[in-house]
């Protein structure tokens, strides 16, 4: 569906845009940003991540603490302190134009199909009642307030999969019709500000790149910054850019061709069904919460939850990837060379060189296996080749030697 393009508070956005100065420096500065959180079908994952965000944190968003950003009102039916109408009548506020301030509309789960439900009197998602007989109230969807909100709305946000992309309500054999905020909103939706739809995904989302996006949309809010970038699904181009297996931990286990044959080993999971390799995500580098855990780093496998795919294109999860099968013999074949050679210099460079000339290993740990014919020659290949052309140090014996050696080169030069 399209949007209104005119509506009260477009109007009154179109006036702060003007007198707060939102294409340049403001003066004076927006004070405050109203945020309105929406949940469709959602397990409430989002906001729990949200609530753990640290870069910055949703306290900092909220109180100001942060040099240049306007203060964030946040409007949540789980952390508000209003309920019942105090709480919903910010909504109409925000509808009908009487903040007084720019607001966001932020959407965690997706956007059912409300005439489902509608055949047998039922809803699917809901926030607060109208009517004018309280005892026939009928609940407002999330559907029609994003309707109401949507046209006026400086930047729509949908946080995690569900929203982003349709995600687990979204799936095969789902009887909800639920969709994305962008399929809801259709192709031609632009907010007040001229944005479409953001999208961060993950099930559930680092709590970090949603309060990060915020910030940095803040910033182009007040006209301190510039536009974010995004990429051509909406999503933060600094954020998703990379895939899972390029910042995975145990990407050089695939490197040398080294794969788990079941959960607990220490090698590359893209045997036992992760999807690493073709997934955009950030959680490995940047971690679950507070830059720690993450899927990879704790023994999981990526099922590729942050993919407009997901869940249908990735299942059945735990299997291997069709693609692994045939990238696996090849990383296989080279890696058993690379492997080898590897280990060669490893046990080359743990001896020092004092140990090369006595030929022993003064330790009681172990018994360091003497070098054979085939790794001093290998040693010996390598030691010219990273000595060429510089000064090859673990040959000084003397200071005369040392002197000697040096004149040869700087002859030579």
């Amino acid at each position: 569906m399209t949007m209104a393009t005119s509506s009260p508070v477009r109007e009154r956005l179109e006036e702060l845009k003007t007198t707060a100065g939102l294409t340049g420096i403001p003066e004076p500065p927006i004070k405050e940003v109203h945020v309105f959180w929406l949940a469709g079908m959602s397990c409430d994952g989002c906001t729990i991540a949200v609530t753990g965000a640290t870069a910055p944190s949703i306290e900092e968003l909220l109180t100001g603490a942060i040099p240049g950003l306007p203060r964030v009102i946040l409007h949540h039916p789980v952390i508000a302190v209003e309920a019942g109408e105090d709480f919903v009548a910010w909504y109409y506020k925000a509808w009908r134009g009487e903040l007084g301030a720019p607001y966001v509309v932020v959407l965690e789960g997706s956007v059912p199909d409300e005439s489902r439900a509608q055949r047998t009197g039922g809803y699917w998602a809901a926030l607060g009642v109208e009517g004018a007989d309280p005892w026939m109230a009928q609940p407002v969807s999330v559907n029609e307030w994003l309707r109401r909100l949507a046209p006026g709305a400086a930047a729509m946000i949908a946080i995690g999969t569900c929203a982003t992309w349709g995600g687990v309500p979204a799936a095969a054999g789902n009887i909800t019709g639920s969709m994305s905020l962008m399929d809801f909103l259709g192709p031609n939706y632009k907010s007040a500000l001229g944005l479409p739809v953001i999208n961060i995904p993950g099930c559930s989302p680092v709590g970090d790149n949603f309060t990060e996006t915020v910030a940095a949309i803040l910033l182009y809010l007040v006209g301190l910054g510039p536009a974010p970038e995004f990429d051509e699904l909406g999503r933060p181009k600094w954020l998703f850019s990379e895939t899972v297996h390029r910042h995975c931990v145990l990407a050089g286990y695939y490197e040398e061709g080294t794969f788990a044959e079941a959960f607990g080993e220490r090698r590359c999971l893209v045997k036992v069904g992760c999807w690493g390799p073709v997934v955009q995500c950030n959680i490995v580098s940047r971690g679950a919460i507070r830059g720690k855990g993450g899927c990879m780093k704790v023994g999981g496998v990526c099922i590729g939850c942050t993919m407009p795919g997901f869940p249908d294109k990735f299942a059945p999860f735990y299997k291997t990837p069709p693609g692994a099968t045939f990238s696996s013999l090849f990383s296989k074949a080279v890696g058993f060379l690379m492997r080898k050679l590897r280990r060669i210099s490893m046990s080359e460079r743990n001896w020092t060189p004092l140990w090369d000339r006595k030929g022993a290993v003064p330790t009681p740990w172990g018994k360091p296996s003497r070098k054979s014919w085939f790794h001093r020659l290998v040693d010996s290949f390598y030691r010219w080749w990273q000595y060429r052309g510089s000064v090859r140090l673990d040959k000084w014996q003397t200071y005369e030697e040392k002197e000697r050696e040096m004149e040869v080169i700087w002859m030579g030069r």
